[in-house]
């Protein structure tokens, strides 16, 4: 009997990897999470599957029905949104299967953040611009940040930011970046990406508060920051296909 930690990818039925569909089409139990995970993500589960929303459940509850299903011998589909190993909150679980001696497997998901850049239709690593992307989020009442992970110190960077979990602090979000970023620092708040009902707020430092207000975003936003984020760039290309520097698998170099 194995547990498979499944990503869902961000919403779209369709950002779902080969293997995790078939992994889903296999188990005679499935546990999802209803608030993030559409209902069509775990369709495919077999006729007469358990099929369950975790979302009003807790750590003991979803434990309960693995520990049942481990009793019959039956493989669980544990399906979380994005990838597993980012806020999946995974790692306790993980914790009580291996205290149980209960097999598990990760199936990695598209992330939001790539969801987010591919519906921009843009890179987020720009040459001599950014080439560094930091996944982070904010203290929030219910897991607070270690001491040493603070916005300001991942600010100092001037990396491109993925903000998780953060759009009810967007002000304080404001208040730390600006002095690093610039208050014309281009933003985009992400919203439910890969649903229908996407949405995607761009603005900068100064003026992105107003923007999600008035479209009375509370949740379910994903905020990205940094200067890869400008529509229009005077950058360099990358190294990687100019002509005039060979690597290993163009060793020489093509005259102009």
């Amino acid at each position: 009997m194995t547990v498979f930690f499944i990503g869902a990818g961000p919403g779209d039925p369709e950002l779902v990897t080969v293997k995790a569909q078939r992994v889903i089409g296999e188990c005679p139990v499935c546990l999802y999470a209803g608030s993030l995970v559409p209902a069509e993500v775990v369709a495919n589960a077999p006729q007469g599957a358990r099929v369950m929303d975790t979302a009003s459940m807790t750590l003991d509850d979803t434990h309960a029905e693995i520990l049942a299903a481990h009793k019959l011998g039956q493989n669980v589909a544990r399906v979380h949104s994005g990838d597993p190993s980012l806020y999946g909150a995974i790692a306790e679980q993980i914790r009580r299967l291996k205290a149980d001696g209960i097999d598990y497997q990760i199936i990695p998901g598209v992330p939001a953040y790539a969801a987010a850049a591919a519906a921009l239709g843009q890179e987020l690593t720009i040459p001599e611009i950014a080439q560094s992307i930091v996944l982070t989020r904010v203290s929030m009442k219910s897991t607070s940040m270690p001491e040493h992970e603070t916005l300001e110190n991942f600010a100092r960077t001037r990396a491109t930011l993925a903000i998780h979990l953060g759009i009810r602090n967007l002000r304080e979000i404001e208040r730390v970046l600006t002095p690093h970023y610039g208050a014309d620092c281009p933003v985009v708040v992400a919203y439910r990406v890969g649903w229908p009902d996407q949405m995607f707020l761009r603005g900068t430092l100064a003026d992105i508060h107003a923007k999600v207000r008035a479209e009375k975003i509370t949740r379910t936003a994903l905020i990205l920051v940094g200067p890869a984020l400008a529509e229009g760039h005077d950058f360099k290309d990358s190294a990687l296909y100019d002509p005039a520097k060979p690597h290993v698998l163009r060793p020489k170099v093509v005259e102009k």
